[in-house]
């Protein structure tokens, strides 16, 4: 069976990441581990489509689940899942900074043609 490139098992990482309510859950269980129900709470979207992205992380092998009595309790599998959602957000913060500096600039320059 021939093995896939790094760079494409990447890809494929961070196309299973593409969907906002996967981020959430990643987001909200950088807290500690939570019940499905809180999840569903914080999150408001239909049981089906929370238990679907959930499966998805699952299997990637990002989180894992624990059942506790009749309660399913997830929690993310390792730390590098939290660093990577705060790197995220650096980043992030620092495209916005950019942007908002680049405005800045065009509205400093469309004030001064005035």
């Amino acid at each position: 069976m021939p093995q896939v490139p790094l760079y494409q098992a990447k890809a494929e990482f961070f196309r299973m990441l593409g969907h906002p309510v996967r981020i959430r859950v990643l987001e909200l269980l950088q807290d500690g581990p939570m019940p499905v129900r809180d999840l569903l709470a914080a999150i408001e979207i239909e049981p089906s489509s929370l238990s679907q992205q959930l499966a998805v992380l699952r299997r990637s092998g990002i989180v894992t689940s624990a059942r506790e009595g009749s309660t399913v309790v997830y929690s993310l599998a390792g730390g590098d899942v939290a660093d990577l959602m705060k790197a995220a957000r650096r980043i992030l913060t620092e495209m916005l900074d950019g942007r908002r500096e680049l405005l800045d600039e065009l509205r400093g320059a469309e004030s001064e043609s005035r």
